[in-house]
């Protein structure tokens, strides 16, 4: 099973039905399955701390949502995750893309990269880092439910060397 399609159905079998999404490369063939899914409004952003508050408000309108963001947007979010998120106990699974660790060519994404784990530490954010497919599929199924139960976000951080497994992806 190749990355993207793991997490696509991942999400389709977790029961969400509302994504926001931040354009990242390593995103890329996740967001072409996600955009051709009728199960699920997608709607792309800018930023992803106006992520955060559109599925904010999908949320309280019934969607099970998700977004799909690369680490770098975390420190942006910070204050929507603080201000909106935990005072009103609201659950959206986070898809991250991590950036900024094994095999970056970009050097200012390093600091970010070394500094995501612990800001979700700081927000009480749960995080899980699945290694293959397969693992990745089992954890987002667990975490749509989590989140559900802990009415608060759950993150999966995905890396470099997971994205690896994503070659030639088809449904």
């Amino acid at each position: 099973m190749k990355g993207s399609l793991a997490v696509y159905r991942g999400l389709i079998d977790g029961g969400i039905n509302f994504i926001c999404s931040v354009p990242c490369a390593n995103l890329k063939n996740l967001l072409n399955l996600i955009e051709s899914e009728r199960k699920i409004f997608h709607l792309p952003t800018t930023r992803e701390e106006e992520a955060f508050g559109i599925c904010a408000g999908a949320y309280l309108s019934g969607k099970k949502t998700a977004i799909l963001m690369q680490n770098s947007g975390l420190g942006n979010s910070i204050n929507a995750i603080a201000s909106l998120y935990k005072v009103y106990q609201i659950p959206t699974l986070l898809i991250i893309s991590h950036r900024g660790l094994l095999k970056e060519q970009i050097p200012a994404q390093i600091p970010m990269g070394l500094w995501t784990e612990k800001l979700l530490d700081v927000c009480e954010i749960p995080f899980f880092k699945p290694k293959n497919p397969e693992e990745a599929y089992k954890i987002i199924l667990e975490g749509a439910k989590y989140m559900d139960k802990i009415s608060y976000p759950v993150a999966i951080l995905l890396d470099a060397l997971y994205w690896e497994y994503d070659n030639d992806v088809k449904k």
